[in-house]
Parts: structure tokens; sequence; C-alpha cells
């Protein structure tokens, strides 16, 4: 991989680029779907992709290819070098210069032998034995579908300005989708654990009893009156908060002025429990890795330090037009989350409960309702209705309301269960009001 992207680097600059970027990733995949103890789905597959992108007189064109074949490749680095002269100069166009310091990929636990040495017959024996599980509990009713899934992938990275470098990383993931209750009174959720390490996931027996406890626990819902209450965010809320956040401090999303954050860098935006953190050099976790797709070192970034906004999270490209400095998170043409997540506190998810008089333990919603440009939020909703400080029915029919700054300025608890299912996270939070509309 290393020798073909050099080389194609330097048949970029024999062809008149200025600049020249050659990624190439190879992997192969697993995926099971199963639903009532038969396979839905199956696909097993390699695959091999190269993709590059020349600059020329800050004209940018890019290409990329399957076939891996040198003619083929020779002809992709010529045409691209061509199309680039015609398209129109960009200022702000132009690789990443090349940066002294490094990280060591083997420190960061991106890889796990284990997962591409797994055969098809155990994988889909964990998706059926964790479907199998869940419907031995009587109260559910019926399956989603259990599914299991692998990934195995390399990546490399060269261009012009002297960058070169490689990791390879590991994911898998189990999870079943369940549902309880009649025709007329039926409920749904799920569970699934994520890792880049096989060990380290959940077994089939821990996935099937967290997704049958988060199903049946909402049996029976009732209706509640529109009212102003405390908002309790399980982790999974949280995260989906978090994931609004990111969209509102990427820089590709600021410098389109489409997020109601755009100038507020320096300023007080939430709680000063708030504290954001991207974290790329965290061992193991999903979000980590050593250099991103412009080829700079990734990093740990905080985003919110006790409530004041610190830093947007930046490629190449983002932090030229912001007049920034890249944050390490380019990925593609924008820029991704590495570890993004809300800093635990110190309180556990039963004294975050028991402070609540009378509120909402968020568990789930649906819709969109998301506006990055206002910060507004209205989405439709699922979850226990607390009452003295103890859950006392589960509701649904519900909205809930609000916006993101006033939701981060409310944050009044903080736990202590912060987990990484994904590159984005965050612990169960306490907010001091949001609009909750029933009847």
């Amino acid at each position: 991989m290393r020798e073909l992207a050099e080389r194609l680097v330097a048949w970029g600059k024999a062809d008149g680029a200025d600049e020249i970027e050659v990624s190439v990733v190879e992997g192969r995949e697993f995926s099971v779907d199963v639903r009532r103890g038969r396979i839905e789905n199956l696909v097993e597959a390699g695959s091999r992709v190269l993709g590059l992108r020349v600059i020329k007189d800050k004209r940018t064109a890019v290409a990329g290819s399957s076939d891996l074949e040198p003619g083929t490749l020779r002809r992709l680095v010529r045409n691209a070098v061509r199309r680039a002269e015609l398209a129109e100069p960009d200022e702000f166009a132009g690789l990443a210069p090349l940066t002294p310091s490094t990280v060591d990929a083997a420190a960061l636990r991106l890889h796990d032998p284990e997962v591409p040495a797994l055969d098809p017959k155990t994988m889909i024996g964990l998706a059926l034995e964790t479907e199998r599980i869940a419907l031995a509990d009587r109260r559910i009713t019926n399956s989603h579908g259990a599914s299991f899934s692998s990934d195995d992938a390399a990546v490399f990275l060269a261009n012009s300005n002297g960058f070169s470098g490689g990791f390879s990383g590991t994911y898998c993931g189990l999870g079943v989708g369940l549902q309880a209750g009649g025709t007329n009174d039926r409920v749904e959720d799920s569970w699934y654990s994520s890792k880049r390490f096989f060990r380290e996931l959940a077994s089939p027996e821990d996935v099937a009893k967290k997704a049958v406890e988060r199903t049946v626990r909402q049996l029976r819902p009732r209706k509640v009156r529109t009212k102003n209450v405390p908002v309790v965010f399980d982790p999974t809320m949280t995260s989906w908060v978090m994931g609004f956040l990111f969209s509102c401090v990427a820089g590709t999303s600021v410098y389109q002025k489409a997020s109601f954050l755009s100038e507020k860098l320096g300023e007080r935006i939430g709680n000063p429990l708030v504290h954001v953190v991207d974290d790329a050099l965290i061992p193991g976790e999903l979000g980590s890795r050593p250099f991103d797709s412009d080829g700079v070192p990734c990093r740990r970034t905080v985003v919110v330090d006790k409530g004041v906004l610190r830093n947007f999270l930046c490629n190449v490209y983002a932090a030229r037009k912001l007049r920034l400095q890249t944050t390490g998170n380019a990925d593609g043409g924008g820029v991704s989350p590495h570890n993004f997540s809300l800093a635990p506190g110190k309180s556990t998810p039963e004294e975050i409960v028991r402070s609540v008089k009378e509120g909402l333990l968020l568990t789930r919603t649906l819709g969109h309702g998301l506006n990055s440009v206002t910060g507004d939020i209205s989405r439709g909703a699922f979850g226990l209705w607390i009452e003295n400080g103890e859950i006392a029915y589960p509701v649904s029919e519900i909205t809930i309301s609000g916006n993101l700054g006033a939701l981060l300025q409310g944050i009044e608890m903080v736990g202590n269960d912060l987990e990484f299912l994904s590159p984005v996270a965050g612990p169960t939070i306490k907010v001091a009001g949001m609009t909750v509309a029933g009847e």
C-alpha cells in the first residue's frame, strides 16, 4: 500500500500537479441480520479502494478507483491533473504542511487480530443466541432482529508534502431490537454493544437482558399534561445531544454559517459543569486514530471548558477559512468526531433520578426536529415519569422542545456513567427544565 500510494504521488508531480494526496484503504467486512431464528441478510466482502486529490494553481480535482491495475491508475492520475485545470480556483485549497510530530498507532490499540480470525459460524451464532435469549422472556412478543458485524481495515495515506503513514483498525458489534405488548399497546426498544476488541464486546446474555429491560419498562404508558419540568437524559440521549453539539462546532458548519455557535468562540455557552472534549488518543476506543485524512496528527482538543466554547473542530480547509488551526479532525472532505464526549461528573444515575421531584427520564426520541442554525430542538419522545425521586410510570405520545444553548446552560447534574458505544458519547445528565408537550 505504501509503494502504491507513493508511486501515484510521484506520477502526479511528474504530470504537473502542484500537490497530490493519495489514500489506499483495504478491508474485509462481515455482517449478518437474523430474525425469528433465521438469517435475513448476510454480507461477507473484501475491498481495496484508492482515492486521490490533485491541486494545481489552487484548483482541485478528486478521483477514485477500485481497479488498481497500473495502466488504469496511470490514466487516472493524468486525467485528474487535466480536470483540475478546468476547476474554479479556491484560495483556501491546499494540502496540510508536514508536521514533525507523530502519534504511535500501536499505542492506541486499534487492531484486534481476533476479529479477522472470527469464522462466520461463530458470528452468526452470536446473533442467533442474542435473539433467542431475548425472545425467551415471555414479556417480549416480537423481534426486529439481531445482528452481528465486524470490520478489519488498513489505511495508508501519502502526499507530496512528505507525509507517508498508515494504520489498521478493527470493529465488531452485536445488537438486538425487540417489541413487547399487544396490537394496541405495542412498545419497542433495542440495545447493542460495539468495540474494537472482540473480548471487550458484551455477551449475548448482557445485550439481550439490556434490550429486554429497556423494552418492557415502557409497557402500559400514560399520557401527561404539557408542562415545563426537569428532564434527565439517559446516556444514549446525552450522546444524541452531543451529536447535535458536534454538528454545531464542526468547522464546516461554522464557515457555512449553519451553526448558532458561529460567532461564540471564547464565550460562555453552557453551565460550568459542561466540559466537552474530542480525544482521538484514548487507547482502544472507536474514535481513536493516529492521523486524519489530511495527514495531520490527531490529538486531544478541549471544545468546551467549564461552559466556555474554546475550539471549533476543523480540517485544514475549514481552519484556513476560519483563520484557525486544524484540530486533526479531517474525514474525506468534511469533519468527523474522535471520541467527542461530555466529561463525566460525580453523581450516579440513581442520585440524579432521586433529585427530581417531578420530571421526565428521557429514553428515546424520534423524528428530526434539530435546527443547527438556531439550536432549536423539537422531537417526539418516550420516557419514564419521575415522581418524588422515583420512577412512577412510562410515558409516550409526548414531544420535548427547547434550545441546545438553553439546555447546556441548564445542566444541573452530570453522571459518572460515561461509556463509548460510538465516537460520540455522554453520561446521564439532568437539565433544569424543558417543555414536555402532552395532552
